[in-house]
This record gives C-alpha cells, structure tokens and sequence, in this order.
C-alpha cells in the first residue's frame, strides 16, 4: 500500500516538474522576445539620432510607409525600449519564482526517494525510451 502510494506521489512530482520545466521554457523564450524588441528599439533610436530634425523619416505599417515626424518616431521607440525592460523585469520575477518552485519540487521528490529506496532502484532500473 505504501508503495502504491509512493509511485503515485513520484508521478504527481514528476509531473510537477514536467510542467514547470515548460513553464521556465516559456518564460525563458519570452524574456528572449523581449531582449530582442528592445535592443531593436534601441538601435532605431541611435540611428534616429543621427539624422537632423527636418530629415523625412517613415513609418512601417505592414507593407506600406508612412511620413512621420522624427519626433514621433523616437517617442514610439523609447515606449518601446521602456515596456520591453519593464516586461523584462516583470518576467525576471516569474522566472525566479518558477525555479524556486523547481528547488522545492526536487527537494520533494529527493526525499520520496530517501524515504523509499526501492522506489529510487525501480527508477533507476526503468529503460527510457
């Protein structure tokens, strides 16, 4: 019985894992996202600066461009540059709390097998395929 009930909690673990272990993924690539948004923001608005004030600058809107003022140009580019470091750090957060949920699901699932060797050499017996 005990045993039974060990197999089922190292499942419920395993699961937990497998689950968090997408959800770092997720936010991993997310941050990535970000990073790239705004180093392209950034690099737009070092080429902005560059050109006079009284210079034509266009806008992409899908396969069409638009006359804008530089002004505007570069407001849009520092929100840009803004809300990707604000998301950045929002997604920091997430990130360091989905490893200490890690840390803990581990510690977890280290103990079950401390409590229940035959349950770790069944484990370790199991051919992956």
């Amino acid at each position: 019985m005990a045993d039974e009930a060990n197999r089922s909690a190292f499942v419920e673990i395993q699961g937990r894992m497998i689950e968090l272990t997408g959800k770092l993924k997720q936010v991993q690539n997310q941050m990535r996202n970000k990073e790239g948004e705004k180093k392209r923001a950034f690099l737009t608005m070092e080429e902005l600066r560059q050109l006079s004030d009284d210079t034509n600058t266009y806008k992409s809107i899908g396969r069409m461009f638009v006359l804008e003022p530089k002004s505007v140009l570069m407001n849009e580019q520092e929100k840009k540059l803004k809300d990707s470091e604000s998301a950045i750090t929002a997604l920091q957060t997430s990130k360091e709390y989905i490893e200490k949920q890690m840390a803990e699901v581990e510690n977890n699932l280290r103990e079950l097998l401390q409590q229940d060797p035959g349950l770790a050499r069944q484990i370790m017996s199991m051919v992956v395929t």
